[in-house]
């Protein structure tokens, strides 16, 4: 894809989405329940989609808070459900929308104080503090999100008692049901005026931010970033860690600035994305142009996307990291640096990441655990211990807690943020120094993700693969040492396919949106052998197309 003209300069008014028209059409636009593109649809994180689309409406919320109500009762949760808000436009509204089914239907619901934002993390935390604490009884939550998303998209997002995300056949359930209230003209959907819910005995107003910040100091070496007097730059982007960082620095006595203190559901404070949309992806440098240019105004600096499951870290060094720079250096500096971890601790990685992590985790002797795109499967050995770390290579993971307790279940940006001032506080060398000297041990990769175009029937193909199907014995002059159409790490279906040889390797993954599937390249020969991969990965696909 091009550059578009705009990327990495300040968004013109004309592309700022018309906020009252943007409500107008959560409440006034009613999706048609026979059409695929209107229907409830979970992802790979929640149901997402615009008001002005017919994706994310006041029905498809009343919709699926309900249904979660009756998976609730089906699952036997009785305990409270912790639901939490971002900044996007369309949050809000689908908040006071969920409020209303939860309370009629009984829920012990807590929401943040003053209807203000509670992050991803926040709400992950508040679900396993509360379950870790008691028996029988069990909590879950909701975020209304769309994470990093334009700001003219709404999403929602439901988290099970294990905190983190919730696993497909959870999420199809909802899903599933919440259609059949939809094309049953939600007649079953029980519901209260807002008024009369906000002050019902079961809906609570509770603080999620000091809980979470206190306990800060049990997974991250607060003292060690004070005494370190680093100068810290934080850019919240517009979201909903917004209130959380000022008592953090008050708390653990930290000298941080914030450099943008906005809250505007246009997000017209961005810089706009590679392709010319106003995206809050913490991880672009188009995105995240304004931070970068402050680099050496900071020892380090760090943002956050809206509901902050996301990091992206600016280092003097290296300006803006590549996620997956940073995931490979926090694993080297945790492991090294935690030693009431288990010693049998895996360092989970998703299988698009990069393979500098294996050669990491090679070097430390810690098992890899590699996965499916996707935290979920991250949750079971984050909350059992099994798991020291999981990550992946869109700049979201999570880490246990110091006495190798689990800390959160999803994404936290918050951590990975606070890691980077840690590792140059710890280390006196900023996570961008860190990483020139994991090349300098493992090697140079260079990692690529691109689109090819594919038909629906074609992308059904790709997510139904066997190894058989493959045919080619090498790739770019090497080898093939592996087919892979199930992750090594547990398993699961990859709904693609992933090709490695000893120094390169190819995923395919087909989009859940587009006419098109994903390749994710890397290699440790250089650009040139890059694009030897990235040529010969369409050929191995297209020949696996033409056999099926």
């Amino acid at each position: 894809m091009a550059l578009h003209p705009l990327a990495g300069k300040p968004a013109p008014s004309d592309m700022l989405v018309n906020i009252p028209r943007l409500i107008s059409a959560y409440y006034t636009t009613h999706p048609d329940a026979n059409n695929l593109d209107e229907q409830v649809s979970f992802g790979t994180s929640g149901h997402r989609g615009s008001s002005l689309a017919t994706k994310f409406n006041e029905a498809h919320i009343l919709a699926i808070s309900q249904s979660i109500c009756e998976y609730r009762q089906k699952a036997g949760i009785r305990g409270p459900l912790y639901l939490g808000m971002d900044t996007h436009a369309l949050s809000e509204p689908a908040q006071a929308t969920a409020v209303e089914v939860f309370a009629a239907n009984g829920v012990e619901l807590f929401i943040q104080a003053d209807l203000g934002y509670a992050p991803t993390p926040a709400i992950s935390h508040a679900i396993l503090t509360f379950n870790n604490s008691r028996s029988g009884t069990r909590a879950d939550g909701v975020v209304i999100t769309p994470s990093h998303n334009p700001p003219d998209d709404g999403g929602f997002k439901y988290n099970p008692p294990e905190g983190g995300p919730a696993p497909s056949e959870t999420t199809k359930t909802i899903q599933d049901r919440a259609n059949e209230i939809l094309a049953d003209g939600l007649k079953t959907v029980k519901r209260l005026p807002l008024k009369q819910a906000m002050q019902a005995s079961n809906v609570h107003h509770y603080d999620f931010m000091m809980p979470y910040i206190n306990d800060l100091e049990n997974v991250i070496d607060m003292a060690a970033i004070a005494q370190a007097g680093l100068k810290i730059g934080v850019d919240p982007m517009g979201g909903a860690a917004i209130d959380y960082w000022e008592p953090i620095a008050e708390k653990y006595g930290l000298d941080l600035t914030i450099v943008n203190t906005a809250v505007d559901p246009t997000f017209r404070f961005m810089t706009v994305d590679k392709d010319g949309k106003i995206r809050m992806d913490c991880s672009s440098p188009y995105a995240m142009a304004s931070l970068i240019r402050l680099k050496d105004d900071f020892d380090i600096a760090f943002g956050n996307d809206p509901d902050v499951d996301r990091h992206g870290i600016v280092t003097k060094s290296s300006g803006l990291l590549n996620p997956n720079h940073y995931l490979a250096v926090a694993i080297w500096y945790l492991f090294q640096h935690r030693p009431s971890w288990p010693a049998d601790a895996a360092i989970g990685k998703t299988l698009v990441s990069s393979s500098m992590i294996d050669r990491v985790a090679n070097h430390l002797g810690r098992r890899l655990a590699e996965v499916p795109v996707g935290f979920k499967y991250f949750v079971d050995g984050l909350v059992d211990g099994s798991f020291g770390f999981g990550g992946e290579e869109s700049a979201g993971a999570s880490f246990l807690r110091h006495n190798g307790n689990v800390w959160t279940t999803d994404k936290d940006g918050i951590i990975l943020n606070l890691l980077a001032a840690e590792i140059t506080a710890v280390t006196q060398r900023d996570p961008g120094d860190q990483y020139q000297e994991l090349e300098n041990l493992f090697g140079s990769p260079v990692y690529q993700r691109s689109d090819a175009p594919a038909s629906r029937e074609q992308k059904a193909i790709l997510s139904n693969l066997s190894p058989e199907m493959v045919s080619a014995s090498t790739m770019a002059g090497e080898p093939i040492a592996a087919k892979l159409t199930h992750a090594p790490g547990n398993g699961a279906a990859i709904g693609g396919l992933k090709v490695v040889t000893e120094n390169g390797w190819f995923a395919a993954r087909p989009s859940g949106t587009e006419e098109i599937y994903k390749i994710y390249a890397e290699s440790f020969k250089g650009e040139d052998h890059l694009r030897q991969i990235q040529a010969e990965a369409k050929e191995i696909v297209q020949a696996a197309f033409d056999s099926a």
